[in-house]
């Protein structure tokens, strides 16, 4: 797998809306699947199916600690990309008033 092949595994990953809050819950905390399931109410199949889809992209580890998985945000620049993408959604949103006449 070459950087792009990486690339395009990494964002197909992170196009799903529930497997985009997962991983923005834990940018900052790793968490056991239990607290997880019990923010986004899925069932625990979907859940782990999700969860798959994130680990198999590398976006996330887990760990046993003890009889709990839990997961934390494997790449450091997941966080950054997160940043990038909300504020290419402000710069679209900002685009919708442009105006072809207008001098900006």
């Amino acid at each position: 797998m070459n950087s792009e092949d990486l690339s395009v595994k990494i964002f197909k990953a992170l196009g799903h809306p529930i497997r985009l809050q997962i991983v923005k819950s834990l940018l900052n905390e790793s968490r056991c699947v239990c607290e997880i399931n019990r923010d986004f109410e899925y069932s625990q199949a979907n859940l782990s199916q999700h969860l798959k889809i994130l680990r198999e992209a590398g976006i996330l580890e887990n760990k046993k600690i003890g009889v709990e998985m839990h997961y934390r945000v494997k790449l450091k620049g997941i966080k950054t990309l997160l940043e990038i993408m909300d504020q290419t959604a402000i710069e679209y949103f900002e685009t919708l008033d442009f105006k072809p006449n207008e001098n900006r």
